[in-house]
């Protein structure tokens, strides 16, 4: 059995641990970001959209509905992909109290 020591930590960092996670590769960022100009559920074929394997891509895919950014319903023999507002909203929230957090004043200049 494998221990994790991220129960040592302050939920809300790993809370926030697992969406960032769901953040850390291009591909989950090209689908995140297909999704959002598509504007509507996904029915068609997302590995036509990337340069990769149709099973790279489920896993990807399977990623992202683990972290709740996306969501996968059963329609027949496909899978409808769409992104999920709420957590979306709530991906938002997470990364701006995260930023103000490690944003001390007068640390950075971001402009």
């Amino acid at each position: 059995m494998a221990y994790s020591k991220t129960g040592l930590f302050d939920p809300k960092l790993s809370s926030a641990s697992v969406l960032f996670k769901a953040l850390a590769h291009p591909a989950r960022l090209a689908i995140l970001q297909y999704l959002a100009e598509t504007k509507v559920c996904m029915t068609g074929d997302i590995c036509d959209e990337l340069p990769l394997s149709r099973t790279t891509v489920n896993q990807h895919l399977k990623e992202l509905k683990d972290a709740g950014l996306i969501q996968g319903t059963v329609d027949g023999v496909k899978v409808n992909y769409c992104l999920d507002p709420m957590k979306i909203c709530e991906l938002e929230r997470v990364f701006r109290q995260f930023y103000d957090l490690i944003n001390v004043p007068g640390t950075f200049n971001c402009k």
